[in-house]
């Protein structure tokens, strides 16, 4: 029987409803990671679950050096306490940004699983046990080896790379857009895999052996609107605070003129621009209105994850032409 970590670090997943037609003012970080194994005995015929405690709270309040800390320890149980696999619940609202940053940073080929939920599992319809129990059923499955990073929900197996909350309240929320799930779990328990991850991840990364960074570099995202002035740009750029921006354009990466005038002199000061789109759908390409300004094209990343990759990416290189290698990499 295969050994797996149970991380938990609050969330939806961990909530209690003031009764069970609470979807929305329920208490985040009421019930541990045991609480909630407790209530599905059946994982003990597949796999045997340890559990740690990281944290028990939204994921709004994560942030890089809580990836770092959680990298670290993924990379610590599989490495070095040679778990199987490891399963770990996260707040959905973030959750992408984290998966995806494990998905570069993660030195192994065994399978690491996010799970979340949208509704906690005191309330009418919860997704908890199921996404957990189906979390579990993909962590131990052999066919989920060297696939990266996964985040399972609503019985769908999803990349981290391409996977994105899309509802609010739904919980059909993660998709993965035009290239869709990398698999499901079906109705009999059987994980089933469509595609693979085509771009490089954990164990082909040259970010996993980035172990003695503590802390990453600045990146901000500014938000690309009809109208817009410059004053946000400037703001970033004489902060002194910030090692990039990634614009969230408009449709293939666009700006307004005051905007392009401002990440012109952000360039001029060392600081690294990528172009992003805030469309949900599509990659962003070079152009040639753009040929004159040194900017990174972000491909399909959406800006969040974008923010993610130069982050890391500023930990190893400041050169342009490399910087935008990585993007057709990852």
């Amino acid at each position: 029987m295969k050994s797996l970590k149970l991380i938990a670090s609050g969330g939806t997943i961990s909530g209690k409803g003031i009764n069970r037609l609470d979807l929305k003012d329920y208490r985040t970080g009421y019930y541990t990671g045991e609480d909630l194994l407790e209530q599905i005995p059946e994982v003990l015929d597949v796999a045997q679950v340890d559990t740690y405690q990281l944290a028990n709270r939204s994921s709004t309040k994560m942030g890089s050096s809580d990836w770092i800390q959680l990298k670290t320890l993924v990379n610590g149980l599989l490495n070095e306490k040679q778990y199987d696999g490891i399963v770990i619940t996260h707040g959905t609202n973030t959750l992408e940004e984290t998966a995806y940053f494990l998905h570069l940073t993660v030195k192994s080929k065994k399978p690491v699983v996010l799970v979340g939920a949208q509704r906690p599992v005191t309330a009418i319809g919860s997704d908890v046990l199921n996404n957990l129990w189906t979390g579990v059923k993909v962590a131990v499955d052999q066919q989920s080896y060297a696939k990266g990073v996964l985040v399972v929900a609503n019985n769908e197996i999803h990349s981290a790379r391409e996977v994105a909350k899309t509802d609010t309240y739904s919980l059909d929320t993660f998709q993965s857009g035009k290239v869709g799930a990398l698999g499901y779990v079906s109705a009999e328990h059987t994980v089933l895999y469509d595609r693979y991850p085509n771009r490089k991840h954990t164990f082909q990364s040259v970010f996993n052996d980035n172990s003695n960074v503590r802390n990453l570099p600045e990146v901000a995202i500014v938000y690309s609107y009809a109208g817009v002035n410059e004053d946000i740009i400037n703001f970033i750029v004489d902060s002194g605070k910030y090692s990039g921006i990634v614009l969230a354009g408009t449709g293939a990466g666009r700006c307004s003129p005051k905007e392009e005038k401002a990440l012109k002199k952000a360039c001029q000061k060392g600081i690294v621009v990528v172009r992003s789109s805030r469309c949900f759908e599509g990659r962003v390409v070079p152009i040639e209105s753009f040929d004159t300004f040194p900017f990174i094209t972000a491909d399909n990343l959406s800006p969040q994850k974008a923010r993610i990759l130069l982050m890391l990416a500023l930990t190893l290189t400041d050169d342009l032409s490399e910087i935008q290698a990585m993007f057709h990499d990852y």
